[in-house]
């Protein structure tokens, strides 16, 4: 295999989906004590979404906790399939070119900003048969990292 252009440098997110994020910010905010940091809401994406977080700066992670704009349209992110980890990734552009080049399939959408104003794009949770390589059921956020986070990291490196 030839060598990775890029590096995975942490997690960026966990999404989760539920059907009312009341009951979610039960659990991750009353009871686990994480902050409401933020909400995004998007009639196209179907979401409503509290956006939480643990630890700081760029060791910081996103707990979204999502309930769909409207239950009976798609994507129905309230459903198991729409949770999602996110990936913080150095070089987003450059990662998902050599992916798609070793058979990892994408969800449709490309690169785009994403509630937290990142530029994402999602691995599909199955290959197919033109791009193989799935998330074996995990539907998984690829988040460009900003330099401040790309830095932090490499300190630890």
């Amino acid at each position: 295999m030839t060598t990775r252009p890029f590096k995975v440098l942490g997690i960026q997110q966990i999404a989760i989906g539920g059907p009312s994020k009341e009951r979610l910010k039960k659990l991750w905010i009353d009871m686990l004590g994480l902050e409401v940091t933020g909400n995004f809401v998007s009639e196209k994406e179907n979401v409503d979404e509290d956006i939480a977080a643990l630890g700081s700066g760029p060791f910081k992670v996103e707990v979204d906790l999502m309930q769909p704009f409207d239950a009976a349209k798609k994507p129905a992110v309230h459903e198991t399939p729409l949770n999602h980890v996110g990936l913080w990734i150095d070089d987003l552009p450059r990662a998902v070119e050599w992916l798609m080049a070793q058979g990892v399939r994408f969800a449709p959408g490309g690169i785009r900003k994403g509630a937290a104003g990142y530029d994402i794009t999602f691995l599909h949770p199955k290959g197919n048969e033109q791009f193989p390589i799935g998330g074996e059921g995990v539907l998984i956020e690829l988040v460009q990292a900003p330099p401040e986070v790309v830095a932090a990291f490499a300190k630890l490196a």
